[in-house]
């Protein structure tokens, strides 16, 4: 079976923020003017962490850059492939020819301003474009994009997740920061007697909001999605500091979630992780948050 031509958008793409927008909205709009398949390729992890050898906490999972892509931008295409050593010392030119144009069947290749591959990131955006030029390929570099004067980076992005500033980092994403999980069983006391509640099983190396509270909405598999507050740390009045959890507290659900999977979109932080002298004063305030996170969604969909 032949592999069907591609525009290929270039990059790792952790958060699928705007400046990866502007590329896969271009790698589409390229794809569907010539009718060959809009593609990304990227990699499973970050090429830093096999070159040094250090964990690099991500904004999403190999997973969520797969379906964010893919729901977003009307990517069909998600080309993911191992960082592995052959990839490492791969040269840049043999990169695009033998990989992106004789395995992929590139006819039109689509990359960031700041884009470098191939062995020791010796590949640019020049000379991307010069060799695109000599093999009658397209190309498209694409400028940097800034929101309110900074330019739009993961980098920039991880840093307001790990602050817990959600709003604004949502602000630099495009859309709600985002965290898939199987649901484990877990101790719920206090929030579960008010609302049925989800903890997450988070993937590893990736990035948790600082702990705090949340609005935030909760997408089953089935497609239907509810509101909810999940609340990020180690629940320090029922698990006395322990390991750190994220637990989602749906408002408006009837019914067992253990085992279930999920998405849980992040959209406003509502207050801090405090400790509480009682169970009745937990849950108290849970109904609060509870309120202010019903509030919230009320306000937004007014805006």
């Amino acid at each position: 079976m032949s592999i069907k031509e591609k525009v290929i958008a270039l990059g790792f793409f952790d958060g699928v923020h705007l400046g990866h927008a502007a590329l896969l909205r271009r790698t589409a709009e390229e794809a569907a003017a010539r009718g060959v398949t809009p593609a990304v390729f990227t990699f499973d992890r970050p090429p830093k962490e096999v070159i040094t050898g250090q964990p690099c906490p991500l904004i999403n999972s190999p997973e969520d850059r797969r379906e964010l892509v893919r729901r977003l931008y009307g990517i069909r295409e998600v080309i993911m492939v191992p960082f592995d050593r052959e990839m490492m010392t791969t040269a840049w030119d043999e990169f695009v020819t033998r990989i992106l144009v004789g395995r992929y069947r590139a006819v039109h290749l689509v990359a960031g301003h700041d884009h470098h591959f191939g062995h020791k990131n010796q590949g640019s955006p020049e000379l991307l474009m010069e060799k695109c030029r000599e093999l009658g390929l397209g190309c498209d570099i694409i400028p940097k994009v800034e929101v309110g004067g900074i330019t739009v980076s993961s980098t920039y992005i991880r840093r307001l997740v790990e602050l817990g500033q959600i709003g604004r980092a949502n602000r630099f994403l495009g859309h709600p920061h985002m965290l898939t999980g199987t649901v484990r069983h877990g101790r719920g006391i206090g929030s579960s007697r008010l609302f049925p509640t989800a903890n997450l099983q988070i993937p590893p190396h990736v990035l948790v909001p600082s702990h705090g509270v949340y609005a935030t909405r909760v997408t089953l598999e089935d497609g239907s999605s509810y509101a909810a507050v999940t609340n990020v740390g180690t629940r320090p009045t029922v698990n006395n500091g322990a390991d750190v959890t994220v637990e989602a507290c749906l408002l408006d659900f009837q019914g067992d979630l253990y085992g279930r999977r999920l998405r849980l979109e992040f959209f406003d932080h509502i207050r801090d992780e405090v400790r509480f002298d009682s169970l009745d004063a937990l849950k108290a305030q849970i109904a609060a948050d509870a309120d202010a996170a019903r509030r919230y969604f009320s306000v937004s969909q007014q805006t």
